[in-house]
């Protein structure tokens, strides 16, 4: 799959939902599922082909809706896209069955995906420091906090299953993103905090997280 196309490279700026409207009532859902369904392979497809073949479902969802939306199937675990927060989709080769059924599976997905992406907005927002920016307060508790938070939360909702630290770090880049960091200096700042502290399989312990949110917090002084 191309990048443009891939979760693991999307930025704020890509799934910002301030910046992409999404509405889906029963009948937008329908009619979605009905746009979907051509798309979809059969499942007799061979297995190892069906990941691919999901490919033209995943890009007609971005360009429908933004390519937040390529997310749709990021599923727990070792689904087909690593390490996400999806739990109505498990992976192509189980959630594949007949057009119709599969069609109102990644429907609900999407909007599942959604909605993690609205929670998080509003978590930035009351974890945010007041002003609105970094700039306003050197207080390293506000980020030492924020950071604590959003990791405990993206490892309950990703069961801190396989390859779930991936996602938390670009939650993490996402809060700085919010806050009005460059997505460089927040690549560093998470890279040098996270340092290889979280593994897949396993939640972090108190230690863990509080490690890696002062470290968070250190690397925001150095650039505040």
């Amino acid at each position: 799959m191309v990048s443009e196309l891939w979760a693991h490279t999307l930025t704020w700026a890509d799934v910002d939902p301030a910046r992409h409207r999404f509405e889906m009532d029963a009948d937008a859902s329908e009619e979605l599922a009905g746009l979907v369904a051509p798309l979809l392979p059969s499942p007799e497809v061979a297995r190892q082909e069906r990941w691919r073949s999901l490919h033209p479902v995943t890009g007609f969802l971005a360009g429908r809706y933004g390519r937040w939306a390529c997310g749709w199937n990021w599923s727990v675990g070792e689904g087909d896209v690593d390490g996400g927060v999806v739990g109505v989709w498990c992976c192509s080769s189980h959630s594949v069955t007949s057009p119709d059924a599969t069609a109102s599976l990644v429907v609900e997905a999407l909007r599942e995906w959604r909605g993690w992406l609205e929670d998080l907005a509003e978590r930035f927002t009351a974890l945010t420091p007041p002003g609105n920016t970094p700039m306003t307060s050197t207080d390293p508790w506000y980020w030492e906090r924020a950071c604590t938070r959003l990791v405990t939360v993206v490892a309950d909702r990703t069961q801190a299953d396989s390859g779930w630290y991936g996602h938390c770090m670009q939650v993490l880049r996402w809060f700085l993103a919010y806050n009005g960091i460059d997505e460089e200096q927040a690549q560093e700042i998470v890279k040098n905090a996270v340092g290889g502290r979280f593994g897949s399989w396993i939640a972090p312990d108190v230690l863990v997280v509080d490690t890696v949110s002062s470290r968070f917090a250190s690397g925001l002084g150095e650039i505040i």
